[in-house]
């Protein structure tokens, strides 16, 4: 305690914050190296408790995500992770998924702001993109092409629907459930009005898929008739192009 503190230590003296640190690789370690610097900066009392993951963690521990380093995340609840490659086409899956689905991490906010001064296409762009982590092709359900379990479900797709799928396919299997469009419509409605949003629109391609994007749109129309005070509408995602 300082001289001048009360009996029990200062009201006032900050509290530390453990944070789980991944720095990435590429120019992950530069970026996180310098938002470290600005976060410290604030006079917030961090302890970094720093893990690898990516490409380094493979040549270490022979993994891209060391059951470590979610060990890590679910202790402190907080993660700073710099950028993570992910390589086009082969080689190991993206970080990123993994850890969505390890954590359920549901729902990516995407805030869009156009600043004065900077170079902008529009000066009045001010929305929020919120789009489901978990399900859809983002589930990451995949079969390699040639592989066995490929063939089987070709075959069984084809003698179910009745429709040719070229034996040489790679497939992805898109997901889309009636519990997590609600939680993720949900949450972008809680979203709008807890910051003073006045509409959510729902972008879909429930034109074509009508049984994955069909679903999705359904229940984000059940949703909606839920939350009466935030206006809603839907929209083809061609058109929000």
């Amino acid at each position: 305690m300082g001289a001048e503190d009360p009996p029990g230590g200062s009201p006032h003296r900050a509290t530390r914050h453990a944070v789980t640190l991944i720095p990435g690789d590429g120019v992950g370690p530069e970026i996180c190296d310098a938002t470290v610097r600005v976060l410290e900066a604030t006079g917030v009392e961090f302890d970094w408790d720093v893990h690898q993951a990516g490409e380094g963690a493979i040549k270490e521990f022979g993994t891209p995500l060391p059951s470590h380093v979610l060990e890590s995340i679910r202790k402190n609840r907080v993660a700073l992770k710099g950028p993570i490659t992910t390589p086009v086409g082969s080689g190991f899956r993206s970080v990123n998924v993994a850890l969505r689905q390890e954590l359920d991490l549901y729902a990516l906010v995407r805030p869009v702001r156009a600043y004065k001064g900077a170079r902008n296409l529009r000066d009045d762009l001010d929305f929020v993109i919120i789009r489901e982590n978990t399900e859809d092709i983002y589930a990451g359900i995949e079969f390699e092409q040639g592989t066995p379990d490929a063939k089987h479900l070709i075959d069984e797709i084809s003698g179910l629907l009745k429709k040719r799928i070229r034996p040489d396919s790679g497939l992805s299997i898109k997901p889309i459930s009636i519990s997590g469009s609600e939680r993720i419509v949900q949450f972008a409605f809680d979203y709008a009005r807890n910051n003073k949003r006045r509409k959510v629109t729902a972008v879909h391609k429930a034109n074509i898929m009508k049984h994955t994007d069909g679903l999705f749109l359904a229940v984000a129309r059940q949703v909606a008739e839920k939350n009466k005070d935030i206006e809603f509408e839907d929209r083809i995602v061609d058109n929000m192009c």
